[in-house]
């Protein structure tokens, strides 16, 4: 059975599984789904058409699937907001619905977002995915696979951040960030390989490293304008997974560029820092 506190207010019609526990004066719409072993805390308000997956941990003043801060949005539109597995959402986290029907905000599983993180309407999070105190991701924010973002820090919308990047704190991100780096700053740069985030994928110390690396110091430290250095990190694509993971960013960032719906270059290449 779940636990639903006297004082909390659920729909009739809210799907909720067993093993469900839902606290004081937190209040759950119509139209949710949240399964089993997952824990709302208190003063949380679930609304829209949300789905919140296994074993979340919800905490204190958190809302889910609210109207998006979008003056287009049309006051009806009832897109998906779906939480998947795994996750725990700390204290006035904020998370919105996207835009229009048929869309979706997506956290999927093993992330932790820190307090009084937003996620605007549209963004998409992938697993495993660290987001520290007060950071704040605009629309159609994209956040790949094992992304540590630090406290204080914007991201602006429509950016993409690559997987295992990190991200330094009270940083201003406007344009795509590559994989395997950390970035920083106002407005943010390159600084340097993420060693801290590729040791912690047992990356670094074997042959997967050197690939990377390869292609770290031709797109920044070789002296080749962009075109001929990518046209050797191909090379290295064709050899390994992860250096396949850094050539295919890059590829999708200058695609992106003749996109004007997105307002936004891809993270500038320089070769100097």
């Amino acid at each position: 059975m779940c636990f639903i506190h006297p004082t909390a207010i659920v729909h009739f019609k809210a799907n909720i599984d067993n093993n469900v526990i839902i606290g004081p004066y937190s209040i759950v719409g119509e139209n949710v789904t949240i399964r089993s072993n997952t824990t709302i805390g208190a003063h949380v308000i679930i609304d829209g058409n949300t789905y919140i997956g296994h074993n979340n941990k919800i905490y204190f003043g958190s809302s889910i699937g609210l109207e998006p801060q979008d003056l287009k949005y049309d006051g009806k539109s009832m897109g998906l907001t779906k939480i998947g597995d795994n996750n725990t959402i700390r204290e006035y986290a904020t998370i919105h619905r996207p835009t229009n029907e048929n869309e979706i905000t997506e956290i999927k599983n093993n992330n932790l977002l820190m307090a009084y993180v937003h996620v605007a309407h549209n963004c998409q999070i992938d697993n495993n995915v660290i987001i520290a105190n007060a950071v704040s991701l605009a629309g159609h924010v994209k956040i790949n696979y094992k992304v540590v973002i630090g406290g204080l820090s914007g991201v602006h919308q429509f950016v993409e951040i690559g997987s295992f990047a990190m991200i330094g704190g009270m940083s201003r991100i406007i344009k795509n960030v590559p994989p395997f780096v950390v970035a920083e700053g106002n407005p943010a740069l390159v600084r340097s390989l993420n060693i801290v985030g590729l040791k912690r994928a047992n990356i670094y110390a074997n042959k997967e490293y050197t690939y990377i690396q390869n292609v770290y110091n031709t797109l920044y430290k070789s002296g080749l304008y962009f075109n001929d250095a990518l046209e050797k990190i191909k090379q290295f694509a064709n050899e390994n997974e992860y250096a396949n993971i850094f050539y295919s960013f890059l590829l999708n960032s200058i695609e992106n560029e003749s996109n004007k719906i997105r307002g936004l270059t891809p993270f500038h290449i320089k070769n100097k820092f």
